[in-house]
């Protein structure tokens, strides 16, 4: 049933079982899609998350105190001290993202065959980094019987694709002269705006997966707005 049709269809149901109350307009923006000319409505859906506390207990103290070392210089003074509150009070982070371009997230549902399973649980999940390694889980799971994997339609949110940019462009996770050689950079240079959804996100990743600092400095510059405020990228 479509969703306008479903809203009238609840209201006569109320009206018939005498638990409707009223109708009153509720004055809102309604955002219209710019290419379907359709309605957008939130949709919620079960999501990938990325649980940051083990993080925090490991490389994002490790690179706090690094940072404060020198290790890490960001410029100017006032964006390091962003740089602290937002790490000091890091949560979970949600890295799945409904969309059709990006790095489709290596997660699979483990289809038994003749079995009544519920999507939404997480216990017919498996991750890999290959196919065969969620192969090789999904046989724990399967106990022996029949089953196919169905990759998820998710893709990878934006910042954790471009968190592993400068070591994954080097050839990560093979050991290659560009990575030996240019590894870690000397200086990012970014906007303020995004020093936690990506810059961090580098910084975390990298101490994480290669044990350094990606760069040596970061430095913030102002941003470029129009008459009105806006930004203008």
């Amino acid at each position: 049933m479509k969703r306008f049709h479903a809203r009238v269809e609840v209201v006569k149901l109320l009206k018939e079982k005498g638990l409707f109350v009223e109708t009153k307009d509720n004055p809102m923006q309604i955002p219209i899609c710019s290419k379907s000319g359709d309605l957008i409505e939130p949709v919620l859906k079960p999501q990938w998350w990325v649980n940051c506390k083990p993080l925090a207990e490991e490389a994002i103290k490790t690179f706090l105190k690094r940072t404060r070392s020198g290790e890490l210089l960001i410029q100017p003074k006032q964006s390091e001290n962003e740089w602290y509150r937002w790490l000091e009070g890091i949560q979970d982070w949600c890295i799945s993202r409904q969309l059709w371009w990006g790095h489709r997230c290596p997660a699979y549902f483990v289809r038994i065959e003749g079995a009544e399973q519920d999507i939404n649980d997480g216990k017919n999940w498996v991750v890999g980094r290959t196919q065969d390694e969620a192969r090789e889980r999904a046989e724990v799971i399967a106990a022996g019987r029949k089953f196919a994997l169905e990759q998820d339609e998710d893709v990878l949110d934006t910042w954790f694709s471009s968190g592993l940019w400068p070591f994954s462009i080097m050839g990560w996770p093979d050991k290659t002269p560009d990575l030996q050689n240019f590894y870690p950079a000397s200086l990012l240079e970014t906007g303020w705006d995004i020093l936690f959804f990506w810059v961090a996100r580098m910084v975390l990743l990298g101490i994480k997966l290669t044990g350094q600092m990606p760069f040596k400095e970061v430095y913030c510059h102002a941003m470029i707005r129009d008459a009105h405020g806006r930004k203008m990228s």
